[in-house]
């Protein structure tokens, strides 16, 4: 029943942007990425483990509307209950869009699915989230350093979960700034170095059903950028490491790395 709960959500926004289309064409993009560590939201999901990430998102039509599918996968063994897949749908649009207060903010919701735990005979570890997207690009007068605010609800699928205890909000505040350089391979003018860093304040939201500490939980850095190998595929390299602040979500420092294959359509 939640998958066709879910199922229908997705094809009523999919309908809705189908309506709106005028001149707008279906457009997206296919991500694969290494990464060294999955780090999500402060929590080492796979303990120290690299990981697969996949996904595949949809932006129907310049509507605002959207679709997307993202696999989490350890390279190791022993980590086939954490195999998760995530679907989102959102709608984002612009406010004030010339004006200093200028806002890009985007509402979505996201169902995690555990496919090894998501029987009755073990009960299910799904959970369900809405987050709002809150991004001023004009407030500060450096170009390109642009403030976000994410508000996130997270909260299990059903009352008799695995994961009853996870339920709670997250504040994720974001600063991201893109430097333009000079290209570093052959033939490319300008490349563009992203700048990112994020602080959490962890209001009960716990990924393993754990109790997570309602305070500051960590701090993450890093930078990324990338290289086109043709009009439509890039390889993007990343690094980052977090400073983690709470123990209920994390006890140690993190340094990671991504390695992502990009395809645009």
């Amino acid at each position: 029943m939640k998958r066709v709960i879910l199922m229908a959500v997705v094809c009523l926004l999919a309908a809705a942007g189908l309506a709106k289309a005028q001149a707008g064409e279906l457009s997206g993009m296919v991500d694969v990425t290494y990464q060294s560590k999955y780090i999500w939201r402060g929590f080492d999901v796979y303990g120290d483990k690299s990981a697969i990430q996949s996904s595949v998102n949809l932006d129907l039509f310049g509507t605002g509307f959207g679709v997307s599918v993202m696999g989490h996968r350890a390279n190791s063994s022993g980590y086939e209950l954490g195999e998760r897949w995530d679907y989102y749908a959102y709608y984002g649009n612009k406010l004030f869009e010339d004006e200093l207060y200028a806002i890009n903010w985007r509402l979505g919701y996201v169902y995690y699915n555990f496919p090894d735990l998501s029987s009755h005979k073990r009960g299910s570890a799904d959970l369900q989230e809405i987050h709002w997207i809150l991004s001023w690009p004009n407030a500060l007068p450096v170009k390109g350093l642009v403030p976000t605010y994410i508000l996130v609800k997270l909260w299990p699928s059903n009352a008799g979960s695995l994961q009853r205890e996870t339920s709670g909000f997250a504040h994720i505040f974001m600063l991201d700034y893109g430097l333009p350089i000079a290209g570093i391979l052959p033939d490319t003018d300008e490349q563009v170095l992203r700048f990112h860093s994020e602080l959490v304040f962890n209001d009960g939201v716990h990924p393993a059903g754990g109790n997570a500490d309602h305070d500051w939980s960590n701090i993450v850095f890093g930078v990324e950028t990338d290289f086109a190998l043709d009009s439509n595929f890039s390889l993007t390299p990343g690094i980052y490491h977090q400073i983690s602040m709470d123990d209920s979500v994390n006890d140690e420092d993190e340094t990671w790395a991504n390695l992502s294959l990009r395809y645009k359509f």
